[in-house]
């Protein structure tokens, strides 16, 4: 149920995105699309690591920068972010623990919360 919602709130969170136009400069969700993208690289390595063999969250990612069509820099940032997550869990966890399945637990309720906002604050 929680992945379900998760998934839904960041297909919203790229279909809002989808329709505004690409810009060149910052925008006021910025700091929120950034941390949503390390929330989607931790996600993936920790859902991964607990044995959800596939790449949907690098998949959110890669819709969420067709959707958004940032310049290179904001780009480049996106990607810098979800790698970071990503390789910050990697350097902590071998194996899923307990530990590990509460930090999946735990992004998955942040990256629904940024998508939800955002949607909320900057939907037509």
């Amino acid at each position: 149920m929680r992945l379900r919602r998760t998934i839904l709130a960041m297909a919203a969170v790229t279909a809002l995105l989808a329709t505004a136009p690409a810009r060149a400069i910052e925008t006021p969700y910025d700091n929120q699309l950034l941390r949503l993208s390390e929330v989607l690289g931790s996600v993936h390595f920790l859902s991964n690591l607990c044995g959800e063999k596939s790449d949907v969250w690098r998949e959110r990612m890669l819709s969420l920068l067709q959707a958004e069509g940032p310049e290179d820099e904001r780009r480049s940032n996106m990607i810098a972010r979800f790698n970071h997550g990503y390789r910050s869990f990697q350097a902590i966890y071998r194996r899923c623990t307990p530990s590990a399945r509460h930090a999946f637990r735990r992004y998955m309720d942040e990256g629904a919360k940024i998508s939800d906002e955002m949607v909320l604050r900057y939907g037509n």
